[in-house]
């Protein structure tokens, strides 16, 4: 089912919620960055499952590299996303690295 058409054939494949000719362009690329942190992950995932699946060391071996570098992908998407939401930003501040239990976290 298709949502939406957007003048950026880039959005085209991405999930939307709202007609783009009504979304500003910091949200079109917040909503960028969004999607391609959700395939970042899933593509830790995937290449997860398969290490932990194949009996084949040289391709396990492959296949955590290949998951590791998800990783900084994931990583350098967080950081951009970081500099351009101030309230993901005060979030982060609060709840990364802290020594507090987790149940002490958050709201």
């Amino acid at each position: 089912m298709e949502r939406f058409k957007r003048a950026d054939p880039e959005l085209n494949n991405m999930p939307r919620y709202e007609d783009i000719s009504h979304v500003d362009q910091r949200t079109a690329e917040l909503s960028r960055a969004r999607q391609s942190l959700l395939e970042e992950i899933e593509a830790i995932m995937f290449y997860d499952e398969r290490a932990s699946a194949t009996k084949d060391e040289t391709l396990k071996a492959v296949m955590e590299h290949n998951r590791d570098d998800e990783k900084e992908h994931f990583s350098l998407l967080l950081e951009w996303l970081r500099r351009n939401d101030p309230e993901l930003e005060r979030e982060l501040r609060e709840n990364l690295f802290s020594k507090k239990p987790m149940e002490n976290l958050g709201d």
